[in-house]
């Protein structure tokens, strides 16, 4: 940048004065220095102006003669002569090249040597009066370098003097000189004295010179540079004249031959499969008409969706946006994309939890890919909107598109995507599915073209368990399943009783040489399921080093506690995995199985949902999800993770029956897939209800026309029309003083508390709730704690989620201040009350239960921010450590959203800066000094605590960082997860490294 800079710049004659150290003084003894603005533009081609132009040609004749057109900010404040210098490439730095408020470095080289030189050459000031103001500046640059050999210079600074002496040997040849002639015995010049460089001068025009000297770039790297060039470039024409004969647009479907080179270093992948290579070739893709494109599970339908977001990045030059499901999901996807942003420059964002930004950074160089949650995804849209930004977003791609049918949040899905639709008409959406029964409908909501197959990577077979006999599916079959074999495992009479499913002996057939998946239907079923195998399998199982290393890294994540039921498991190979364990005991689980060191996990459906972990054998332990029957998509995604591509030639899935089960079973596994239906209208309409608040000022049933609600409208709006329920959510949100009518009646506004509302994402059940709870936190705002705050930040859906323990909630009151237990009363939970409720007794005054459930809450957090551990605070609520850990996260969220409401109406602005400490503190719940570390994304806390004592303490060591002395370093870290830290340090802080 610095290189850059010189080489592109021109002066123009605009000025400013501002008093600095170091400049001229003036009348009042103030210094005065005027400097001039620099553009980046060329220079013009009549008045090349360069470091080595003789002065009278560049600023005139004489001394500091005004430009006509000089501008002075100061003039009127200040009489003195100002001193000029000029911040084009002749003096770049001037005198003042310090950002203290002490003198510069240069400044003090000036004065030690004007004191050596009082000392030393007393007539020296005579001999500068003889000197002209020419010869100032017409000596060789390379004069300031000295008499030294060139090899000894830098090699920018070698060039750059080979140029010089090029030039003057040509001067000398012609007859003439800038260079005045020295007499050797004399040591004068012959016509005037050339005068001696100031240490302060020589370092400035040394720099200058180094600077502008052309940069060492090896050959092979332009050379590499200039092909990746070429290639984006033929694939952006092909893209210009495409037509149907020629699908495909480059090397690599459009794309440069680095990119395919990248797919193999980083994923391992060298070739598509088929259905990929003839989706990427369809013409509907190939002309960016929308799609939507249905395959099993393990198809590889991300690859498709991945190439397609890298041509938009570099092709097209446009943003794109990558909807998932889940938290976990994006922070593997922010991973997974920032090696490739970094090789191929683009930004990769994230926007989960209470990470992103609203509107994001606008860039002018570099395009990004947000990587989102379904409802940041909605306020990211919101905000390209209301920006007019919305155009820049050439892609969105939907994973598990048929979640449109799948209750709230489905219907924030379809409002992001309806107002994509009506907002812009150059942004493709692509749509990720299962198989769907009523796909036709989704096609016409989106406008989009479907591909279907049913490619799997590897053949899965299909199993039920009744008794001791095991059933093949086949839905031509009577009755739905075929006979296959009996089980034949030795039960004693005590394993009949602990075992009576004999899930024993189906994991026995598979491990430990291959791996097994065992769903359960609850949390706890997990837990007991997996330490009854570990009990009854030893002699088939081995300890190796490998699971002790895990045991060890799950200890360090739990600051020295490790679950007792996984403590005497892991040393087997076996393990849990659940939302009760915390993230990082999540993720390693997950990689410790990826990698074959734990053979077998029991888990609850939220893994099939999750990240991709496939098995040779799934076990389904019951048809039911808690107490709830399964679906056949919930099936069909857990029995999809059977068969590891490249490693199985098979996969295969068992699910457990009793008798009673058996026709429910029939219908689970042979029906056909379920339809998306629109829920727009669920709950009262709710949705509805947040999508006409952001419309107010369009026209909404123009805009309803455009949704799936309105393609489903027959089969939904049976009772009452389509606009008839638009009035009635229009009369309901002037009810709640979130929108209100005109003068006229003619149209509606939405109202300050309706703007916040919008703005901050808040549930509208909870809107007036929130501005009340605010408003009457102003009155008496608690400082000296934080817990205040954090009671106002509690998330309102998770207080159903958690029961209260009145003699914990009692012991915890009692250790708070007065001043904090004043605060809870006021907010209405007294002390007496819960004294009252923790002994039994019968409470007779009324108090609003919700508010006192919420403040329990709040405990939790407040001890998590005191504390920073989670097994601790579980332990002492008695809650699971991933039940805190998921309120503390939702606590985050809930916290950017009351931030952004708070941004919205004037009287909260006390609120904002409190707020964003606050939000900040929710999000990573770690000491100050790790706060930096956790941005990274798939850094954990104990992960960050490694990083920190090995000397890598800011985001920009660890961009600077090399992966393999980082994987050396850091105890367990493998290199590939180094070089995803690296990258992704570096796509958080690229102007770090």
């Amino acid at each position: 940048r610095f290189h850059g800079s010189l080489r592109f710049t021109r002066s123009v004659s605009v000025t400013q004065r501002v008093q600095l150290p170091g400049g001229t003084m003036n009348a009042a003894g103030e210094q005065d220095v005027q400097i001039k603005r620099v553009s980046s533009r060329k220079r013009s081609r009549g008045s090349p102006k360069t470091h080595l132009t003789p002065a009278g040609e560049r600023g005139g004749a004489t001394g500091h003669r005004p430009r006509p057109n000089t501008c002075s900010l100061s003039s009127i404040m200040f009489d003195g002569a100002a001193a000029q210098y000029c911040s084009d490439s002749e003096d770049l730095f001037g005198d003042y090249d310090s950002l203290l408020e002490d003198g510069s470095l240069l400044a003090k080289l000036d004065e030690a040597e004007q004191k050596a030189r009082r000392s030393d050459q007393p007539d020296f000031t005579a001999l500068r009066r003889r000197q002209s103001p020419e010869d100032v500046l017409t000596d060789s640059i390379m004069d300031l370098l000295g008499d030294g050999p060139s090899e000894d210079l830098p090699a920018s600074q070698r060039q750059f003097k080979e140029l010089i002496d090029g030039t003057a040997e040509r001067l000398r040849d012609g007859g003439k000189t800038s260079t005045p002639v020295r007499d050797p015995e004399r040591g004068t010049e012959e016509g005037t004295r050339r005068p001696r460089r100031s240490v302060a001068d020589q370092m400035k025009r040394t720099m200058l010179c180094n600077a502008a000297a052309p940069s060492s770039v090896s050959r092979s790297a332009v050379l590499k540079e200039a092909v990746v060039s070429e290639e984006i470039g033929v694939a952006l024409r092909a893209m210009e004249t495409i037509i149907p004969e020629t699908p495909d647009l480059g090397p690599f479907f459009g794309l440069p031959t680095r990119v395919k080179e990248l797919m193999f270093k980083l994923r391992g992948i060298k070739d598509l499969y088929d259905w990929q290579k003839t989706c990427l070739n369809l013409d509907c893709v190939q002309h960016r008409r929308n799609l939507i494109y249905s395959l099993p599970t393990s198809g590889g339908k991300t690859l498709v969706a991945e190439i397609l977001i890298l041509r938009e990045l570099l092709c097209r030059r446009k943003d794109c946006l990558f909807i998932l499901p889940y938290i976990s999901l994006v922070q593997e996807k922010v991973r997974g994309l920032a090696s490739f942003g970094l090789e191929l420059d683009f930004m990769v964002e994230e926007y989960a939890g209470s990470k992103g930004r609203f509107p994001p950074v606008k860039r002018r160089n570099n395009r990004s890919v947000y990587i989102a949650t379904i409802e940041k995804a909605h306020s990211l849209v919101n905000s390209l909107i209301e920006t007019s930004r919305v155009d820049d977003l050439g892609l969105v791609v939907v994973d598990e598109l048929h979640m449109l049918g799948g209750g709230s949040r489905g219907a924030i899905i379809e409002m992001t995507l309806a107002k994509v639709l009506h907002m812009t008409k150059s942004t493709q959406i692509i749509g990720m599915s299962a198989t769907l029964g009523n796909i036709k409908d989704l096609q016409a909501f989106l406008r989009a073209e479907n591909y279907t197959n049913d490619f799997r990577p590897v053949q899965l077979k299909e199993y039920v368990k009744l008794n001791d006999t095991i059933y093949e599916v086949d839905q031509t079959e009577e009755e739905c399943f075929k006979f296959s074999r009996l089980l034949n495992f030795k039960y004693s009479s005590s394993m009949k009783k602990m075992d009576p499913d004999h899930i024993i002996a189906l994991v026995t057939e598979v491990i430990p040489a291959h791996s097994c998946l065992v769903f359960c239907p609850t949390k706890k079923n997990c837990e007991n399921v997996v330490g009854m195998i570990c009990k009854e399998s030893l002699k088939y199982l081995k300890e190796k080093a490998e699971k002790v290393v895990l045991l060890r890294e799950l200890k360090a994540s739990g600051s020295g506690s490790v679950c007792p039921v996984l403590r005497r498991t892991v040393p087997y190979g076996l393990a849990y995995h659940h939302s009760g364990l915390t993230s990082e005991e999540r993720k390693l689980v997950e990689e410790a199985y990826s990698n074959g060191v734990l053979c077998l996990l029991t888990c609850t459906s939220t893994l099939a949902a999750g990240i991709n972990l496939p098995a040779r054998r799934v076990i389904l332990r019951s048809p039911f999800v808690a107490a709830d029957f399964l679906k056949r998509s919930q099936y069909k995604q857990m029995v999809g993770r059977a068969g590891r591509a490249g490693i199985d030639s098979t996969g295969e899935s068992v699910l457990i029956l009793q008798d009673k089960d058996r026709d429910m079973a029939k219908t689970l596994v042979c029906a056909p897939m379920e339809n998306c239906v629109s829920n727009l209208l669920l709950d009262d309409g709710k949705g509805l209800l947040s999508l006409i608040l952001s419309l107010v000022g369009l026209n909404v049933l123009d805009f309803l026309c455009g949704t799936l609600l309105f393609v489903q409208r027959e089969q939904l709006c049976v009772e009452t029309s389509l606009a008839e329920a638009v009035r009635r959510c229009v009369g309901l949100l002037e009810s709640k003083d979130l929108i209100t009518g005109t003068a006229h009646g003619q149209s509606l506004q939405v109202t300050k508390l309706g703007r916040a509302t919008y703005k901050g994402s808040v549930d509208l059940t909870y809107s007036n709730i929130l501005y009340k709870d605010l408003s009457q936190g102003l009155e008496g705002l608690l400082l000296n704690s934080c817990l205040h705050l954090v009671y106002l930040v509690t998330p309102y859906n998770m207080i159903a989620q958690c029961k209260t323990d009145w003699m914990v909630y009692f012991r915890q009151f009692t250790l708070l201040s007065a001043a904090e237990q004043k605060m809870s009363a006021a907010v209405g939970v007294p002390e007496s009350f819960i004294a009252r409720k923790a002994a039994g007794q019968t409470v007779r005054k009324t108090v609003n239960m919700e508010v006192v459930s919420r403040m329990y809450l709040a405990l939790v957090l407040f001890s998590v921010l005191k504390e920073t551990s989670l097994w601790k605070v579980a332990e002492r609520f008695q809650l699971s450590r991933g039940f805190v850990q998921s309120l503390l996260s939702s606590a985050a969220a809930f916290c950017s959203c009351v931030l952004h409401f708070t941004e919205e109406l004037e009287e909260f602005w006390p609120f904002r800066a409190l707020l964003t400490e606050l939000t900040r503190r929710l999000s990573y719940c770690v000491t100050a000094e790790l706060i930096p570390l956790m941005e990274v994304a798939g850094v954990m806390e104990s992960r960050a605590r490694q990083l920190y004592h090995a000397g890598y303490r800011t985001l920009t060591h660890l961009a600077n960082a090399d992966a393999d002395v980082l994987s050396n370093a850091i105890e367990h870290l493998l290199l590939r997860r180094a070089n995803q830290i690296v990258a992704s340090a570096r796509v958080s802080a690229p102007l770090c490294y």
